[in-house]
């Protein structure tokens, strides 16, 4: 909704602010006042482009502000958050400026924002009956919801778009399964040939860590050999080994020890130290023996060593994610073998799929060819009533273009169905039916857009509709209808109606009158809320001229009585 629209420096009006109330907003005044700028005001903040003749004279720029309040619209939030434009407490603000050089500026919640964007994200926010623009009802992809929310088929086509979501799901997973059959011989000789690769080496867990300890080992045998030699020399073989020199020196400690028991426990932990250098000895001799100098031993393991650091590098991990990638490539190598199996398969959920998404569309597209006749009879008897008796409506359901990925029986299938509904309308008998946006009248078009959103009042989804002098053209008994019109379609949207009709003013919940005050030379635009006794002055002055007479007033009391009965 609507609920505040601030001008400064555009056109006439030099600053003016209108604060706009839920229900019917009409807005009444004088030919020239400044009415048709308050509409040029809107298109601004919905994004149409501006130009420099907008500004006012004498103005270095022009500016447009608009408070909506979206707590009814969860669509606009959800819009606006996708964007990450700030919408706080359910409000936004729009703000354009024009300035003279013709250049413009748009803001989102405070963010700057393209004129593309805006108009993008705004779309919805106001709909604004005049000259085929900001107008909803005239844009074809869009009946299409109109007449699904008419006919209450949100279950049905709720039921499509899961039907359309798992035939897409189910696509995917037979092109994928195709493509690995197209593809399994060449995957099957890559794997095979990496298999075949790491099964020549047949690495072990760990075994480059053990390899790099025995290289480093064997790389240095002469130096290790040569000292294990000489500590067994030196404590075993020698003429004055240690351990011989132990041994001679060890007999008369064991001798004295018979004598006294605490030595004889000395001696017997020096015999025992021997006895571990002696074996110590022994072991040093069997290492030195045991350890491999055969240049032959040590180029095989360097090479193997080597052979499993390329593995690694090629397969871009270390040995045990080659380990993984040989038991993965294995399990994969297996699964080829069938992939025939899997397309026959996929094959068979596809065409499952398939029939359950025609059953579906197929349903809802009867739904919608019912329904398109009852729509097209309702907003034909409201065209009657608003004096075009002549006029017939027709909602048309057809297929949509077989163009596409999904097709069923030579129609496209979508997430919404199989169809396309476009509003045709014939204004005057012996006509042919044309689509909307093609209606040359301005006064049959606003009257046809007021008919669809009366039948339609509670169902579209803006919050905001604008009907630029609607009632142009059409006498009193229909311009009367018109307002009740509107006022009904005001108890589900509001409504801002630029009027000239009393008839049409007396439905008025919130009354504003546009009057244009001279200065200085320079013209101004004013718009005040009239109260009670403005109302009546206002009505009384459209149905009786300049001078308004008591006859006037009666009549205009008259009016607003009628249309609060």
């Amino acid at each position: 909704m609507l609920q505040l629209l601030r001008i400064r420096n555009l056109a006439i009006i030099e600053e003016l602010e209108l604060e706009l109330g839920p229900g019917l907003n009409v807005v009444s005044g004088e030919t020239g006042a400044g009415k048709s700028i308050l509409i040029a005001a809107l298109k601004l903040v919905l994004g149409e482009p501006g130009g420099a003749g907008l500004v006012r004279t004498g103005a270095q720029k022009a500016e447009v502000e608009a408070l909506f309040d979206l707590s009814d619209d969860p669509n606009a939030r959800d819009r606006l958050a996708a964007e990450g434009i700030p919408c706080d407490a359910d409000e936004l603000v729009v703000r354009r400026v024009v300035h003279a050089s013709g250049r413009t500026r748009a803001y989102l919640g405070g963010s700057l924002a393209t004129a593309g964007q805006l108009a993008r994200l705004a779309a919805g926010l106001v709909d604004i009956s005049s000259q085929h623009q900001h107008q909803t009802l005239t844009d074809s992809t869009c009946h299409l919801t109109y007449l699904d929310a008419f006919a209450e088929l949100h279950p049905q086509r709720e039921a499509v778009a899961q039907a359309f979501g798992a035939l897409l799901r189910c696509r995917k997973a037979l092109e994928e399964a195709e493509s690995a059959v197209r593809e399994r011989a060449q995957r099957e000789d890559l794997l095979k040939l990496q298999l075949d690769e790491i099964e020549r080496l047949d690495p072990k867990a760990g075994e480059i860590d053990e390899l790099s300890s025995e290289i480093e080992r064997l790389r240095h045998a002469d130096r290790l050999v040569r000292v294990a030699n000489t500590a067994q020399l030196a404590l075993y073989t020698a003429d004055r080994s240690l351990c011989g020199q132990l041994a001679a020196l060890l007999r008369p400690v064991t001798d004295a020890g018979r004598l006294d028991p605490a030595l004889g426990r000395l001696s017997e932990r020096l015999d025992s130290a021997r006895l571990e250098l002696e074996e110590a000895a022994r072991d040093l001799s069997i290492y030195a023996a045991d350890l491999d100098l055969d240049p032959a031993r040590f180029q095989a393991m360097e090479d193997r060593h080597q052979a499993l650091r390329r593995l690694c590098r090629k397969h871009g991990c270390d040995l045990e994610g080659v380990l993984a990638f040989r038991a993965a490539a294995a399990e994969e190598l297996l699964a080829l073998g069938d992939a025939e199996g899997r397309v026959l398969e996929r094959e068979q959920e596809h065409d499952k799929a398939q029939a359950a998404a025609r059953v579906v569309a197929d349903r809802l597209s009867a739904a919608r060819k019912a329904a398109a006749t009852r729509l097209g009879d309702a907003i034909t008897a409201e065209l009657a009533s608003l004096g075009m008796g002549g006029a017939r409506v027709l909602v048309e359901v057809a297929p949509l273009g077989a163009e596409g990925e999904l097709a069923l029986d030579g129609a496209r299938l979508t997430a919404t169905g199989i169809d396309r509904v476009e509003f045709l309308i014939a204004p005057n008998p012996g006509e042919s039916p044309r689509p909307l946006a093609q209606v040359a009248s301005g006064g049959e078009l606003s009257r046809s857009l007021l008919a669809l959103k009366r039948v339609l009042a509670g169902v579209g989804p803006v919050g905001t509709y604008v009907f630029d002098e609607v009632d142009t053209g059409v006498g009193g008994a229909v311009a009367e209808v018109i307002g009740q019109k509107l006022a009904q379609v005001a108890r589900h949207h509001q409504v801002l109606s630029i009027s000239h009709q009393p008839q049409v003013c007396v439905y008025a919940d919130h009354h504003f009158h546009v009057r244009k005050v001279v200065k200085a030379g320079r013209t101004f635009s004013k718009v005040g809320l009239l109260d009670e006794n403005g109302r009546q002055v206002e009505i009384a002055r459209m149905l009786g001229g300049i001078e308004v007479g008591e006859a006037a007033r009666d009549a205009a009391r008259a009016l607003l009585a009628g249309a609060g009965r």
